[in-house]
């Protein structure tokens, strides 16, 4: 527990607020970039990714913030505990105090396999034998080694999950396509709606089909239902129990549910109960990713995120990247009042990562209660959205530019392109956006340029920008998988930073709970055909569905 309750309580907290009231009044951006030449080398940051080699710049000049502002937020997050919180996670200790685990995603991708201990007890070796697992399963599946029940070679991968078994394998294996397979068709099930399994098996054949089946606890109730439904399906063609070894492998830690199901234990990958979902792409749960683009590649996915860890743990804080992060993200939230926050990338190939954020921001800073046990008294996680730019342009960044909300932005470019087609031209456009939208978002449009423009009177107002809108630019070599590893991690300790200010428990998810339970009462109330004790809206709405599906 750290030595304080509320995060307003602390003298930096008290400090920063102050320097918000001074700050707020004169802060313009484009003056600051003005009187002070060296703003971007102040404020920007170079993180040199070991792993591969490459490099991506972070760019925070063009945020609230000044040397005073910096040194102040620095002050907060010692103030909170931040480093000892940091080793503790990093020792094994047991952090996620609310479920009494350790959490330790870190040591599934500690490729310089660093001492690593739970309890006392060693979990490199542990680790490194699932990762071998999963390379010799991967090769054989990808050289035809391993083949399906029929003899014939697999190619198609069916990842059946959901939350974290679902949103990072999709984000990862769409961001890392250049790197994939392309005789691999994939398709990853995750909804409850039938519609969703339905669609992926009309695409698949039984004798060509693998199924990855992930649920730590093999009881997962939509995770559960969908494979059930696949082995169904699969076994109208196969008419034999025992050819299920050949499709189906568990992502799982319950031996007696997998083999229950069918499943060779053999073909069972497990994880720790330190794996978090949403942290859980490094582990068994990556196979279908390890499956596309190969071990070595997913070795260097690894080794990415494990380069971005070091710099987390070892990196004074000012120079801390994860951690400036982090630390402006508290500032926009809780003295400006902001409560969204943008991740818009410059990559098609990244459509899916602002969903992947999505789950790590808001399910592990979606608190309310401090570590403690109170109620907060300041705002915790803010709602953080995004698509890929350019598309975004054209759809909400207008209130970005002119509406009345301050909404804090990331832009992530990799400035080599997997495309360079018609002579990088492509490129050379999504660029341009990349740089024109941050500037246009700083500078903003004065009424006095529109004039000079020729615009009517009437018109002056609504074609005037007023600018001054906070946004970090992040600018990656070349999104490789160890590029794509390090930018996770970056996310997942920004987060961690966020959650250890505002002092609440950043690893569990109790929110999730209660709708579930709700869930399985009012099935068993549909299977009977008859509503049970509800408010009388939920009530209604059961009896009306009821009505409707017998249409």
């Amino acid at each position: 527990m750290p030595g304080f309750s509320q995060a307003n309580e602390l003298k930096s907290w008290t400090e920063l607020a102050t320097h918000h009231k001074t700050l707020s009044k004169d802060i313009v951006l484009k003056e600051y970039f003005a009187k002070d030449p060296q703003r971007f080398e102040k404020f920007s940051r170079v993180f040199k990714n070991e792993a591969d080699g490459g490099e991506i710049l972070f760019d925070f000049s063009k945020n609230f913030l000044t040397e005073e502002t910096l040194d102040l937020l620095v002050k907060l997050a010692e103030e909170s505990g931040l480093e000892k919180l940091r080793n503790d996670m990093f020792a094994g200790e047991k952090i996620n105090f609310t479920e009494g685990r350790a959490v330790y995603h870190v040591a599934l991708r500690n490729t310089s396999n660093t001492k690593m201990e739970v309890d006392g007890k060693s979990v490199v070796d542990d680790v490194n034998a699932v990762l071998e697992h999963m390379k010799e399963f991967s090769e054989q599946v990808r050289s035809g080694e391993w083949k399906g029940y029929t003899g014939k070679k697999i190619n198609t991968i069916v990842n059946i999950g959901i939350g974290g078994s679902d949103l990072g394998p999709v984000m990862v294996s769409e961001a890392l396509k250049p790197y994939g397979d392309r005789n691999l068709k994939l398709h990853f099930v995750s909804n409850i709606d039938g519609t969703h399994i339905a669609e992926a098996l009309k695409d698949s054949d039984p004798e060509t089909t693998l199924f990855l089946v992930a649920s730590k606890t093999f009881t997962t109730a939509e995770t559960v239902t969908n494979a059930n439904t696949a082995k169904t399906w699969f076994l109208k063609t196969a008419k034999d129990d025992s050819a299920i070894a050949k499709h189906f492998v568990a992502l799982s830690t319950n031996e007696s549910e997998v083999t229950k199901f069918g499943i060779d234990k053999k073909n069972m990958f497990p994880f720790s109960d330190w794996v978090g979902g949403r942290y859980s792409v490094w582990s068994a749960i990556g196979l279908s990713v390890c499956l596309y683009i190969g071990y070595e590649n997913f070795y260097q996915f690894l080794a990415g995120a494990h380069a971005m860890d070091q710099h987390f743990l070892k990196t004074p804080l000012k120079e801390n990247i994860p951690v400036i992060g982090g630390l402006l993200s508290v500032w926009y939230s809780d003295f400006f009042g902001a409560q969204t926050h943008l991740v818009a990338p410059f990559d098609q190939y990244m459509h899916r990562f602002p969903a992947y954020l999505q789950q790590l921001s808001m399910e592990s800073n979606g608190k309310a209660i401090t570590r403690d046990g109170k109620y907060v008294n300041y705002t915790t996680g803010p709602i953080l959205f995004g698509e890929p730019a350019t598309n975004a342009q054209h759809s909400f960044f207008q209130l970005l530019h002119q509406g009345t909300k301050l909404i804090p932005t990331d832009f992530i470019l990799a400035a080599k392109s997997h495309n360079p087609v018609e002579g990088n031209k492509h490129q050379r456009m999504l660029a341009s956006n990349f740089f024109a939208q941050s500037e246009a978002l700083m500078l903003g449009k004065p009424d006095s340029e529109v004039k000079a423009e020729g615009a009517p009177e009437e018109l002056i107002p609504h074609k005037t920008f007023l600018g001054n809108r906070p946004t970090t630019s992040i600018l990656v070599d070349k999104m490789t998988p160890a590029a794509l590893g390090a930018l996770i991690a970056y996310y997942e300790h920004l987060t961690f930073t966020e959650g250890c200010v505002w002092n609440i428990n950043s690893f569990d998810q109790w929110g999730v709970e209660l709708g579930k339970k709700l869930a399985v009462k009012i099935l068993g109330e549909l299977d009977d055909g008859k509503a049970g004790e509800h408010d009388g809206s939920t009530s209604s709405l059961i009896e009306a569905f009821l009505a409707r599906g017998k249409l």
